[in-house]
């Protein structure tokens, strides 16, 4: 066995697995989890029902669990098991993760033939950071009630688009097309149907790109809105502004407390978001929208502070890359319905992988795509277009570079702390050095936004409600 063991000092497999292993008279090794190990060796283990009962399903990380195979092969429509009770079945054996072990749990097993094919595999020992290296032999010796099957579709052969946008108009499209083929919406039009930009919106984006627009245009325009009026009163009015004193007007919320460039952009994010609702489904586990949304934003408005002066861009605009970094998202939601649910249903069971795999794979496009579409589609900013295309490539280093670096780290940051879904990846020192950032700083920044965490929720549930 090649992986380097655990040191005295690290945190060991619980109790009740090691005692487990010993029984079946399985040997194994602790190995730290870190990025390089091979994803093919790595098992992931979701526990799904339906009607029938509960059904393990064990596969590598380096695919990705269909759910429209599994229901051939099975028969079964499963889904992933709630949260709540996977969290009292491993709480009862004071475990954090599934382990893919099938003596763990009372029910029916199934496995990917692939994972066989291995000569060794690295399970999840229920400790977070700590996997079992256990031999392809001993790992089938615990299969003996289990069943076989092909179901997962390798990531080698899904390639979202992360670095192509002029290909995204005609993929939309595509995408859309194959919906029409295959029946799964009864009508399509053949141009998506986007709504348009409430009246407000418009105003508000005039006067963003207006270098000589003034505190008193915007408080013009925000008066005329009374739900938007309130809004920007209740968010000067926050302790987590800290507001001296009594806000009194729409005026004094701006003057006083929020200042020009964050009203703007809170108000344009709002508007935005109006004008898409938020969907009904969405994955288990996932943060709400809103709040993973103020939390990014407010987390590069730290990092933004933070980098060297004479490198920053323009910080209100960073701030409505945060703010709306995942409106493709709503868009997948309002654009493609009858999917969405199913979309849903696969963030659930493959935790292991950013979103952009299960969408590339169902919808032949990403949530990045339609988004950076939409915005041009508005004539927003290109800075923001730019933004939300590239936020998850890490080396992105092409115009504009500065705000989807930014979104990247911020969102990797978050994720570390267990804010916003997918899978823990690590932030390459390259895109540090671009931002003129160190680690440290990176981290400081996030721990004082996370000390706001209660304020920062009250903030997002406004937005909810609005």
């Amino acid at each position: 066995m090649t992986e380097v063991a655990l040191d005295i000092a690290t945190p060991h497999a619980p109790s009740v697995i090691r005692l487990l292993l010993g029984k079946l008279a399985i040997s194994y090794n602790e190995v730290i989890d870190q990025p390089g190990l091979p994803a093919a060796r790595k098992v992931q283990a979701v526990l799904l029902d339906d009607a029938v009962g509960a059904l393990m399903v064990l596969f590598p990380q380096s695919q990705l669990l269909d759910l429209n195979r599994l229901a051939e092969l099975t028969g079964r429509r499963l889904t992933a098991v709630s949260t709540e009770r996977l969290e009292r079945m491993l709480g009862k054996h004071s475990l954090s993760l599934l382990p893919g072990l099938p003596a763990l749990t009372s029910s029916p097993c199934l496995y990917e033939e692939s994972l066989l094919r291995e000569p060794c595999l690295l399970i999840n020992s229920g400790e977070p950071g700590v996997l079992l290296e256990i031999t392809s032999e001993a790992f089938k010796s615990m299969l003996s009630k289990a069943s076989a099957g092909n179901f997962g579709e390798p990531l080698s052969s899904i390639r979202p688009n992360l670095d192509r946008p002029d290909d995204d108009r005609e993929e939309i499209s595509q995408a859309m097309q194959a919906f029409t083929a295959r029946r799964i919406q009864q009508r399509l039009e053949a141009t998506i149907e986007i709504p348009p930009l409430a009246e407000t919106a418009q105003k508000i984006i005039k006067l963003r790109v207006d270098p000589n627009a003034t505190i008193d245009d915007i408080t013009g325009v925000v008066e005329t809105d009374p739900a938007l009026a309130a809004q920007v009163v209740s968010w000067a009015a926050s302790p987590y502004y800290a507001s001296p004193g009594k806000i009194r007007s729409v005026e004094d919320a701006i003057v006083r407390v929020l200042g020009f460039d964050l009203v703007i952009n809170l108000a344009l994010g709002l508007a935005l978001g109006k004008t898409l609702s938020l969907p009904k489904d969405q994955p288990q586990h996932a943060t709400p929208y809103w709040q993973q949304s103020i939390y990014t934003a407010a987390v590069i408005e730290g990092l933004t502070r933070a980098m060297p002066r004479a490198q920053r861009p323009e910080a209100g605009l960073t701030y409505l890359a945060g703010l709306l970094h995942n409106f493709g998202y709503l868009l997948l939601a309002h654009v493609f319905p009858p999917h969405f649910s199913l979309i849903c249903r696969h963030l659930e069971v493959n935790p292991h992988l950013c979103h952009s795999y299960v969408e590339q794979h169902l919808l032949g496009i990403s949530r990045e795509q339609i988004g950076a579409w939409l915005m041009r589609y508005w004539d927003m900013p290109e800075e923001l277009c730019t933004a939300l295309r590239f936020q998850h490539d890490p080396s992105y280093d092409g115009a504009y570079a500065e705000y989807p670096n930014l979104v990247c780290l911020a969102v990797r940051l978050l994720r570390s702390r267990g804010i916003g879904s997918g899978p823990h990846e690590d932030i390459p020192d390259a895109l540090l050095e671009r931002l003129g950032l160190t680690r440290d700083k990176a981290d400081d920044v996030v721990s004082k936004v996370l000390e706001a965490e209660v304020l920062l929720r009250e903030l997002a549930s406004q937005f909810s409600q609005a």
